[in-house]
């Protein structure tokens, strides 16, 4: 009996170029929108300190509040067009880091905080915001209500670090950088350190605080 010797092979269809981005919703781009100004907050934070130009420290400034804006953006788009993702969170978090830690660190070295006491502030601030983040993912669902939506942050949201923004501003608004900082300068030990470097450090433990609880709205 004679048989059939062709064999029928499936060939998997070959990835479309910028298939990733292909797959993004609308929520994830204005996302992408708050990571960018994160990042351009860090570079002009880099320039001030390379030219000594006002107008960089304040575009640097001017930046965290636009990302607080996309932030607040991509939630409500998600929410209202019903495309929640475990990418979108995750994306979600990498962006907030950039613009709501690792920008206001930068912000606040370039404003003057460059002690050694400072620098530990500064990195210790970053680290709770990355520790925050991870814990917000990781329990996201175990503090969902039925409908799906976070009821409440366990420690401050990431994003109230714009207040730091907001204040850094102020004082250069007032002339005030450098040693010219509020608290001025202190040798410690081995190292100097600003007392305004003392307010990264508390930020960055109420964002690590597991007993405060933020209604989310």
């Amino acid at each position: 009996m004679p048989t059939d010797n062709t064999s029928t092979t499936t060939t998997p269809a070959r990835p479309r170029h910028f298939s990733m981005l292909r797959d993004f919703h609308l929520a994830d781009f204005f996302t992408l929108g708050n990571a960018a100004c994160g990042v351009g907050g860090v570079l002009f934070a880099m320039l001030f300190m390379q030219t000594q130009m006002p107008f960089h420290f304040f575009a640097a400034a001017a930046l965290a509040p636009a990302a607080f804006a996309f932030d607040v953006f991509d939630g409500k788009i998600a929410r209202a067009r019903h495309q929640h993702s475990a990418l979108g969170r995750e994306l979600d978090s990498l962006a907030d880091i950039v613009s709501f830690g690792v920008a206001p660190a930068a912000l606040g070295f370039a404003a003057g905080l460059q002690g050694g006491w400072d620098a530990v502030a500064l990195i210790y601030f970053v680290c709770c915001g990355v520790s925050r983040l991870a814990r917000y993912n990781v329990t996201a669902e175990t503090l969902s209500s039925d409908s799906g939506k976070v009821r409440y942050f366990e420690g401050t949201p990431i994003p109230t670090s714009v207040l730091l923004t907001a204040l850094l501003a102020f004082a250069a608004w007032q002339g005030r950088l450098g040693g010219d900082l509020y608290g001025g300068v202190f040798l410690l030990g081995p190292w100097l350190l600003h007392p305004a470097a003392l307010l990264f450090v508390l930020s960055g433990s109420l964002m690590i605080s597991k007993t405060l609880h933020i209604p989310k709205l």
